[in-house]
């Protein structure tokens, strides 16, 4: 029974005091006298801890443990390339130590890493330093999951006839087919660019292509005067 109905103390009966009763069926007679010291160490933990030999001498005060350090919160901002790369980031601490962190594959914009025993000092031992990372944007790629995704301008006659052309990649530059009769929007792979899973496996870039039509190009614009252009390229739209 929870604290209540005399907390489950004891009775009196033959043999003095027994298990089960409540304190209201205590009878002492006249002239007797009671130590009830051992009977509240038992109930309320023993601060003391029981006697030796007593009815609660199993009873022990369970110590508290010593508190460690307060934690330390960090934010650290990481390079696109850095992230997708992982390339472990040197960081100064609080205490003016310097560790190279290692980034963790799944590595997201909010992404937590603990690191034990670099926080304050306190009785129990060091608390623990808490790195949020922060992944920088960057000036022409874009996040899709693990993807990667980029717009890459090409010419007229490459899209027309096909070509070999270099394209940018966090891990440096690749070289990618461009197949002819290429058009705009049309979305190419460059497999194992992008980020990493939490298993390893890395994404994709995705590389979309876009036509660069010159503005002032007279040779351009005289073909396209005399071209007639076959069919309607709008016809899956209904018009």
């Amino acid at each position: 029974m929870p604290f209540g109905g005399g907390f489950g103390g004891y009775s009196s009966g033959a043999g003095g005091p027994q298990p089960g009763g409540g304190f209201e069926n205590f009878n002492f007679e006249s002239g007797d006298t009671a130590d009830l010291s051992d009977l509240f160490e038992g109930l309320f933990g023993g601060a003391t801890g029981g006697r030796a030999g007593g009815p609660f001498s199993g009873f022990r005060q369970r110590g508290r443990a010593a508190q460690k350090g307060a934690d330390v919160a960090y934010r650290l901002k990481v390079a696109f390339e850095d992230a997708v790369a992982l390339k472990p980031q040197r960081i100064t601490l609080a205490d003016g130590k310097t560790i190279d962190l290692k980034l963790p594959p799944g590595l997201e914009d909010g992404t937590r890493i603990r690191l034990a025993g670099k926080g304050e000092d306190g009785p129990g031992g060091r608390g623990d330093a808490l790195v949020t990372i922060e992944l920088a944007a960057h000036r022409f790629y874009t996040r899709d999951g693990t993807n990667i995704r980029l717009e890459l301008p090409v010419t007229l006659k490459e899209a027309v006839l096909g070509a070999k052309v270099k394209v940018p990649t966090p891990d440096g530059p690749a070289i990618l087919t461009i197949p002819k009769g290429t058009t705009s929007g049309k979305v190419l792979r460059l497999k194992g660019r992008g980020f990493a899973a939490k298993d390893g496996k890395r994404g994709d870039q995705l590389v979309a292509v876009e036509i660069d039509v010159p503005a002032d190009d007279s040779q351009l614009q005289k073909f396209v005067e005399d071209w007639t252009a076959p069919g309607n390229p709008r016809a899956g739209l209904g018009v």
